[in-house]
């Protein structure tokens, strides 16, 4: 009898928490070849699940980094500054990140799925008002269309951390926010490429791609992901905001400075971007269209395969964590330093930031799987929210000060980003210290 009600356990929702890399589980169950089919179709499933999830952050990261590469097309056909062309990402990023906390709060008290389909809807409805807009040269248009598709990238991203946590735990939590940081930077890589391949068609059409990429991160959501049915009643208002109070309270000083990290991380990777963007179609580089693409997703194609990587094996391990984070900024403090002098080589100056962007990608899995089992289920939608609106910022305010410091020198923008890693990295050396074994 105790053997049915185990076997019908492990056929419950929660199956998904302990397949696929339960050493005690193999052994159990190394007897029939009907069991050994059911785990295969279990591990099966589990990829498509890894697959779905990895969508939503690939969409997501499309919103800026595939427009990245036509910025300075917009100036060129709205006859606008290179300034008002950066608030074409920085309105998307700062609606999405300050919407980003109320959809948190909704997907714990609702559902994951009901904030992010919705979500996909409106940002890719909003891609084809962007481009209209573009249609139509109506640089105002355009920015509203951008902000309204903020508000739907604000369901994306943050709320798949989330639910990562709902169904996976230890080293598989791990393993699958590593992966949701590989796809946001995965497309960071491709989006560049595929901006200007889409450009070759018309300057604009990137903008109509949106709704397909949203069509098919819908569809794998809804088909692919089962999501853990809520046990308890939801939270209310006060009592939520009171819970989220005392984690700040108790876990507030390393909180901030890891929410700071993010943020600080994403303003030099989007910056960076930004600058070579421009910089690259200048004398006497000259390099446009795919040319260009290809050598923006260099240094991000250094950050997607190292954070993958770092996810697959900190598996929850505080102090390989805390020396991955440090090793990290140091590498973006030193690679970043030495662009100060060494910036008119490009091929020099590509490999550094390449060795900056790795340092990224050390850094960003180490911080999500720390804030994300910092919380309970009931409230884990608004702290991961909230970290992801701090990123949201650091992306929207790159671009414009990046092109605010250009203006000024380019040994300005180097200064200033290499002082931000070294003020980055000694919080973090100091402040966060996470226990032996993180949630």
């Amino acid at each position: 009898m105790a053997s049915s009600q185990s076997k019908d356990q492990s056929r419950s929702p929660n199956k998904l928490r302990v397949t696929f890399s339960s050493d005690m589980a193999d052994r159990s169950r190394s007897g029939t070849g009907e069991e050994a089919k059911e785990k295969r179709t279990a591990g099966k499933g589990k990829v498509w699940e890894y697959i779905a999830l990895a969508t939503v952050p690939l969409v997501l990261v499309l919103g800026n980094s595939m427009i990245v590469p036509i910025l300075p097309t917009l100036v060129r056909e709205l006859k606008i500054t290179s300034f008002q062309s950066s608030l074409v990402i920085t309105l998307f990023s700062v609606t999405a990140g300050l919407i980003i906390p109320i959809a948190g709060y909704l997907s714990d008290r609702f559902s994951r799925k009901a904030v992010m389909i919705p979500a996909l809807i409106i940002y890719g409805g909003a891609g084809v008002l962007s481009g209209m807009a573009a249609i139509w040269h109506s640089y105002w248009m355009l920015l509203a269309s951008r902000a309204l598709q903020g508000i739907g990238a604000a369901g994306t991203t943050p709320i798949a951390m989330a639910l990562v946590g709902d169904l996976y735990k230890d080293a598989e939590e791990s393993k699958a926010l590593g992966l949701i940081e590989a796809s946001n930077g995965s497309g960071k890589v491709i989006s560049p490429i595929l901006g200007s391949l889409l450009a070759l068609i018309v300057w604009y059409a990137a903008f109509f791609a949106f709704p397909v990429f949203c069509v098919l991160a819908i569809a794998a959501i809804v088909f692919l992901i089962k999501e853990p049915k809520r046990e308890a009643e939801p939270t209310p208002l006060k009592e939520y905001i009171g819970k989220i109070g005392r984690i700040f309270k108790k876990d507030g000083r390393w909180l901030v400075v890891s929410f700071w990290a993010g943020a600080a991380a994403m303003f030099i990777l989007f910056g960076v971007l930004f600058f070579l963007s421009n910089m690259l179609e200048d004398k006497p580089y000259n390099i446009n269209g795919v040319r260009k693409g290809f050598v923006l997703a260099i240094p991000l194609f250094g950050m997607v395969t190292t954070a993958y990587i770092t996810g697959s094996v900190i598996r929850k391990n505080g102090v390989l964590i805390r020396w991955l984070m440090n090793i990290g900024l140091f590498l973006m403090a030193a690679a970043l330093c030495a662009t100060i002098w060494l910036n008119q080589n490009l091929y020099i100056f590509i490999g550094l930031l390449t060795v900056s962007s790795i340092g990224t990608g050390l850094l960003l899995p180490c911080l999500t799987t720390m804030i994300t089992g910092v919380v309970e289920k009931a409230e884990r939608g608004m702290i991961t929210s909230l970290y992801s609106s701090l990123r949201f910022l650091g992306v929207a305010f790159g671009p414009p000060l990046f092109g605010w410091m250009l203006e000024k020198s380019q040994r300005t923008v180097f200064i200033t980003v290499t002082v931000l890693s070294f003020l980055t990295l000694l919080l973090v050396l100091f402040l966060v210290k996470p226990a032996k074994q993180v949630k």
